[in-house]
């Protein structure tokens, strides 16, 4: 099993530059809690999650770290012209001595189709279109320079278990990336599909809402305070709103009804939220379901300073024990 973070490079207090200035620090300081994996996220238009261009963090992240591997999550390849991308991820590869990840998403958030001038009727189709070309360019592509590092560049398609998405993965041998909201009945679903078309087992990158503490108290009140207020920020993308300004006195209610009316019920009712032991017993369990994992927290809270508390942590009292 192979461990990673996930950073969406999240502004709760509307200061974009913090925002990403404490992301970056977060994969510096990762990477010294002997993670494998640092995971960057592509989110267009919006004030909450500014993260327009992965490939800028990832190089920036090569530049200061060593050994851990640095991948995106995903691409979002409609809106790329394919041969600039092929060409931004083998040098990508290069400036991290062969340390990338490649994954790729189709997106579809309202102000991305209307800005990039795409339907998304054909976002799919465009993906599929555009994954398939970078890897023409990347491996049959004489003229392309600078050449990968790595042999074959590991990629990944992000998938809410359609048949079609993964009977792409599957014929072209690309890993599977599930969000934070899919079950594991659900990956395991997929999974099996996959299988059966492509006779082996892909690799599977599985995003998780991730919070421990000693207190399973404090684990839920950050977790569910954080990824409520992704959630709806995200919804709104879905349509021309604008984002939600966090607001720590508008989740008072929500805290004392715990899980009965507020947005982020399935990506909580699948998190890694609780004590050592709780977070422990959980991870192994999918660990135990799922071959060929990667397992991506997803730090949950507002505060820079307890998600480095909680990562800490894990990285103390759970990674011996799994």
């Amino acid at each position: 099993m192979k461990l990673g973070i996930f950073l969406l490079t999240e502004s709760y207090h509307a200061n974009s530059h913090a925002a990403i200035l404490n992301d970056t620090e977060l994969a510096i300081y990762a990477e010294s809690l002997g993670f494998d994996e640092v995971w960057f996220a592509e989110h267009h238009f919006n004030s909450f999650s500014v993260i327009p261009n992965p490939s800028l963090m990832m190089a920036y992240v090569a530049a200061k770290t060593s050994k851990i591997r640095i991948g995106s999550a995903a691409f979002l390849a409609p809106f790329y012209q394919s041969v600039r991308l092929a060409e931004e991820i083998t040098t990508l590869d290069n400036l991290s001595n062969g340390r990338i990840n490649a994954g790729f998403a189709k997106g579809g958030f309202a102000p991305d189709i209307k800005n990039f001038s795409v339907s998304a009727s054909e976002l799919r189709e465009k993906m599929f279109a555009t994954v398939e070309e970078i890897q023409k360019t990347i491996y049959d592509k004489e003229e392309l320079h600078p050449k990968s590092l790595q042999k074959k560049i590991p990629f990944y398609i992000a998938t809410f278990s359609s048949i079609e998405t993964l009977e792409f993965a599957a014929k072209h041998r690309l890993g599977l990336m599930f969000s934070q909201g899919a079950t594991l009945e659900e990956c395991e679903e997929a999974i099996t599909f996959y299988k059966k078309i492509a006779g082996v087992a892909p690799e599977v990158v599985l995003m998780r809402v991730f919070y421990v503490s000693h207190n399973a108290k404090e684990a839920y009140e950050n977790a569910v305070v954080a990824t409520d207020h992704f959630v709806k920020s995200m919804r709104s993308l879905k349509s021309f709103q604008k984002q939600p300004s966090f607001n720590q006195k508008n989740y008072n209610t929500l805290l004392e009804q715990r899980y009965q009316f507020f947005d982020a019920k399935k990506f909580m009712s699948c998190a890694l939220v609780g004590n050592v032991k709780e977070c422990t017993q959980q991870i192994l369990e999918i660990k135990r379901r799922i071959k060929k994992l990667h397992l991506v927290l997803k730090p949950a809270s507002i505060d820079a300073n307890r998600i480095r508390k909680t990562l800490k942590l894990f990285h103390e009292e759970i990674q011996p024990k799994i």
